[in-house]
């Protein structure tokens, strides 16, 4: 016959390795909402690094103000089509989606640099 202690030794290190799973899987997403919609919000990060590198570039002087502010807006109407596209689909974005809006990313990125 086992000894008592060693199965409940054993069940507390399935426990904790459970929780441990928990918990490097919860920190994969920084919030639940990120980790049910990770399609948006890559998305939107992109947007997010689009808006800061559009700024950086203005304060420097490498864009001009009209110029920055015209691919600001071009970054705002992709986070308004995101939020289009996910309203239709029960709040997702579908694989297609994600990447035609990575590609007007894209070209808002080439646009920034030159």
């Amino acid at each position: 016959m086992k000894h008592p202690s060693l199965a409940l030794h054993r069940m507390l290190a399935l426990a904790l390795g459970l929780a441990a799973l928990g918990i490097a899987t919860a920190a994969q997403a920084e919030n639940p909402w990120e980790g049910a919609h990770p399609r948006r919000e890559q998305v939107w990060d992109r947007a997010g690094n689009l808006q800061r590198r559009i700024g950086q570039e203005r304060n420097a002087g490498d864009l001009a103000p009209a110029r920055a502010h015209a691919l600001w807006l071009q970054v705002q109407s992709v986070r308004r089509q995101e939020q289009a596209m996910a309203a239709v689909n029960g709040g997702y974005l579908t694989p297609e989606q994600q990447t035609a809006l990575n590609q007007e990313e894209d070209l808002i990125s080439r646009r920034i640099g030159t």
